[in-house]
């Protein structure tokens, strides 16, 4: 959505959406930054990874790193399995706190049975451990789940390894909406389409998907099952039917149209229908989004003569603004804890990621990029993803709320953008 051409590129008024590259490449994470209080960890390599094309050691490293709250204790070549009671006292003075351990079977029906430990060094405990008996093509998803469980057990937050991104490439003249692990890989193509593919947001369940699609020539919002790749067309509208946002209760979402004239948001049931007006300002309301509790809708409007962002009752009544620092701000994200909202602020011509505290309406920018769009917060509030500009290529990144610690999350092969932090899965 844009209010003019030159700066806002998600525009009612002129869509273009410019992406490149393919996610079938595998992708880099390239960690920056140094937390005030990570945890040191030590992750063995498992004994048996040799046998699984997925090195589940590895990816569990891997996730912990990027969430910020850890500093990986180089493990060397020590293997040890889950049933192994580790020397304490090495791993002590190697300066780690923690230590995972774990191992990989292969079964005679070609399974793999998938076991680990957690270990608390600074006390000589065993923390707990899960043994888990998958196909092979669930052998990243264990992986995410054993992060999930270190997390969880050291910080006391939920852990979002296993929990799923949305994005969208293209490649030559072809966009693909995909689903991805929360680290990028294990990309799944959900559509592909010749027209441009934009605004994907996961349903409350992350059972569905709805999206903006131009294949009609026009902006139209479909709603699209992931489990079953069956999709439902929900506005097609005359004029832009844009910027799909789901209520905390998955029943309805709030669009943007332009059906009246000028872009408005409406009130639209989950299975299509008549939507109901909710804005009424003349000029361009757009990216809606929900505060996780359902009381208040965000938005960005322009109708105090440049773009900010806005909050009204769901019904429409009530409208105030909310950010007032910078004359430029537009992409609202609420945090699921109701603590934060992200939203990209132009600065000296520079589009820069900013993060406020609700409560206190104190602002902080978080990045040094240039070119930041559409960030998302991970279900457990502690990460954000968005797209920005990396050595002239697009790329995704993820960042911890002080900015601190990020993460590029960039496909070998090209470009990747839109993305939507999906919620926690049923397990």
């Amino acid at each position: 959505m844009i209010f003019t051409a030159k700066f806002y590129r998600r525009a009612l008024l002129a869509m273009t959406v410019l992406f490149a590259g393919s996610a079938m490449a595998q992708f880099r994470v390239e960690v920056s930054g140094i937390g005030l209080t990570q945890l040191p960890i030590a992750v063995a390599g498992f004994r048996g990874d040799e046998l699984a094309p997925q090195k589940i050691g590895a990816i569990v490293a891997a996730d912990l790193q990027r969430s910020g709250q850890f500093r990986l204790i180089d493990a060397a070549d020590a293997k040890y399995d889950e049933s192994t009671r580790p020397d304490v006292a090495l791993w002590r003075q190697k300066s780690a706190d923690s230590l995972v351990t774990g191992s990989i079977a292969r079964l005679a029906d070609g399974r793999f049975d998938i076991r680990f430990r957690l270990w608390d060094v600074v006390r000589g405990q065993d923390v707990g451990g899960q043994s888990y008996v998958v196909p092979q093509a669930d052998l990243r998803l264990v992986a995410h789940r054993i992060a999930d469980f270190v997390y969880e057990k050291l910080t006391g937050d939920k852990g979002i390894f296993s929990t799923r991104i949305a994005y969208v490439t293209k490649a030559a003249q072809r966009y693909n909406l995909w689903v991805a692990d929360a680290d990028g890989e294990n990309a799944q193509s959900a559509l592909a389409s010749p027209e441009p593919i934009i605004s994907p947001a996961w349903s409350p369940t992350g059972a569905q998907l709805a999206y903006v699609s131009f294949e009609s020539r026009k902006p139209v919002i479909y709603v699209h099952d992931v489990a079953t790749g069956k999709r439902r067309l929900i506005a097609n509208f005359k004029g832009s039917n844009s910027a799909p946002t789901w209520a905390p209760d998955g029943k309805s979402l709030v669009v943007t149209l332009s059906r009246d004239g000028a872009s408005q948001l409406y009130a639209l049931d989950a299975n299509g229908g008549e939507p109901r007006r909710l804005t009424q300002s003349g000029s361009i309301d757009t990216e809606p989004t929900f505060s996780p509790d359902g009381k208040y809708v965000y938005f960005v409007s322009d109708r105090g003569g440049a773009p900010q962002i806005y909050r009204m009752a769901p019904s429409g009544a009530s409208v105030e603004r909310v950010t007032f620092t910078g004359s430029y701000n537009i992409s609202p994200a609420l945090s699921a804890d109701g603590r934060w909202l992200a939203y990209v602020s132009r600065v000296s011509g520079a589009f820069k990621l900013h993060v406020m505290e609700l409560a206190s309406s104190s602002v902080s920018a978080i990045t040094d990029s240039a070119a930041d769009e559409r960030p998302s917060f991970a279900p457990n509030s502690r990460l954000i993803v968005y797209a920005t500009h990396q050595q002239g290529k697009e790329a995704l990144m993820t960042t911890t709320l002080d900015g601190k610690i990020k993460a590029r999350l960039a496909g070998q092969g090209g470009d990747i953008r839109e993305p939507d932090w999906g919620p926690f899965q049923k397990q």
